[in-house]
């Protein structure tokens, strides 16, 4: 027994969970100083809601750590499959203002895209690490997309853009840590260039030349360049159709990001004043609830997705400095447990729970500090809000597993 403790022990990534905790108590401690003087009773019970949520996300990351990676393989379909049902359910009896996001559960409520992150992620490294998947095969590659298209429509569909933008943000990295080749990726992600690019002619036609200059250096022959280039100036085309499905909430924040609309009373209001917090906080920070911006509360829903300004404002560049150092162990440990794992599913689970929160902390992070347009994506750990939390912290379980079991084939 001692001996298997001990193997235990040694093969358990503590680095990992420690950071993780770390992170967990920081955003403890802003969502209590950003709710401190709100006199609402809902506000001042968030602290406590969050402190649950961690203790429960805490057996979630023992339950996921412990259980057999054989389990979660065998069952990656079927939790993908309780994903979608949650996203269909949500959008009949779901909750929210002006969408339909959550599931009432008595004093709680659980927000089934976060889930819903989790089932793709395990049903995509199902799909993608079976030895015989050819990704040159467009069928097997369209199914691939599939997966991520089903549960990114149905986000849409509540409206929930940023939610969305993070299923889409997996299937690419996903898809080349299962060896689809460089030339294949730039193919699946020069449109996405195509279409961010088309809201101004001269981005537009810079963005179309350099496809076009890295298409012909690929050497495919003629017909490879033309279909491609076809499609990238059919996407652009199109940008005008896709932009009208668009709400005008979202319209607003994209051109209030590109800097095509001033609206420093509005949505500009939000990013304006995160940039002031952050920058007031200085060196060291004013101090634990001492946060002139975060008290006076000009800022709306900082404990959410403006979680970073209240740790800039009180911490400093220091806490800040702290909190991104952490993040950056996080995804270092994870890129390590993808490469050195010897189960190909192990490894593009944890690639894949890796991209989603590095894409997750780059957007928030970017949001608050104004380079990024605000999406509501909530910064991992910190940010305010159960299911994020325990979404999250069952993905660092998965890590946890694939790195205690490295050494096995599955």
């Amino acid at each position: 027994m001692s001996t298997l403790n001990n193997r235990f022990v040694r093969d358990f990534d503590i680095g990992l969970l420690l950071a993780v905790t770390a992170l967990i108590a920081i955003g403890l401690v802003s969502i209590f100083s950003a709710t401190y003087v709100v006199e609402s009773e809902a506000n001042q019970l968030k602290f406590a809601k969050q402190l649950v949520w961690a203790i429960i996300g805490m057996a979630a990351v023992a339950g996921a750590g412990l259980t057999s990676i054989k389990f979660f393989q065998k069952n990656a379909y079927l939790l993908y499959g309780l994903g979608i049902a949650l996203l269909i359910l949500v959008l009949f009896v779901g909750t929210g203002a002006g969408t339909r996001r959550w599931i009432a559960l008595g004093p709680a409520s659980i927000q089934p895209a976060e889930f819903a992150k989790v089932g793709t992620l395990l049903a995509l490294a199902r799909y993608l690490s079976d030895k015989n998947r050819n990704l040159d095969n467009l069928r097997e590659m369209a199914v691939a997309f599939g997966l991520v298209l089903i549960p990114l429509l149905l986000v849409m569909k509540q409206p929930d853009l940023g939610s969305a933008l993070v299923f889409l943000a997996l299937i690419l990295p996903l898809l080349h840590w299962a060896g689809l080749s460089s030339v294949v990726l730039f193919v699946l992600l020069a449109p996405l260039i195509s279409l961010v690019s088309a809201f101004n002619y001269y981005t537009f036609f810079a963005a179309i030349l350099i496809i076009s200059l890295v298409l012909f250096l690929f050497r495919r022959g003629i017909t490879f360049f033309l279909i491609n280039f076809i499609i990238n100036i059919g996407v652009g085309i199109a940008t005008d159709r896709m932009w009208d499905l668009l709400k005008d909430y979202q319209k607003n924040r994209i051109l209030t990001f590109l800097g095509l609309v001033q609206d420093p009373h509005g949505l500009g209001y939000q990013v304006i004043q995160s940039k002031v917090a952050i920058g007031s906080g200085g060196a060291w920070g004013k101090g634990f609830l001492d946060g002139t911006q975060t008290h006076l509360r000009f800022l709306p829903e900082q404990h959410t997705d403006f979680i970073f300004c209240v740790v800039g404002e009180e911490f400093g560049f220091i806490g800040a400095l702290v909190v991104l150092a952490l993040f950056c162990y996080i995804v270092y440990k994870g890129i390590d447990i993808a490469t050195n794992v010897k189960s190909n599913f192990s490894s593009l689970l944890a690639f894949g729970g890796t991209a989603i929160f590095l894409f997750q902390i780059f957007v928030n992070v970017g949001m608050t500090t104004g380079i990024m347009p605000v999406t509501g994506l909530p910064l991992p750990f910190l940010s305010y809000g159960g299911s994020s939390l325990l979404a999250n912290l069952i993905i660092v379980g998965l890590l946890l597993n694939a790195s205690r079991k490295r050494f096995e084939y599955l």
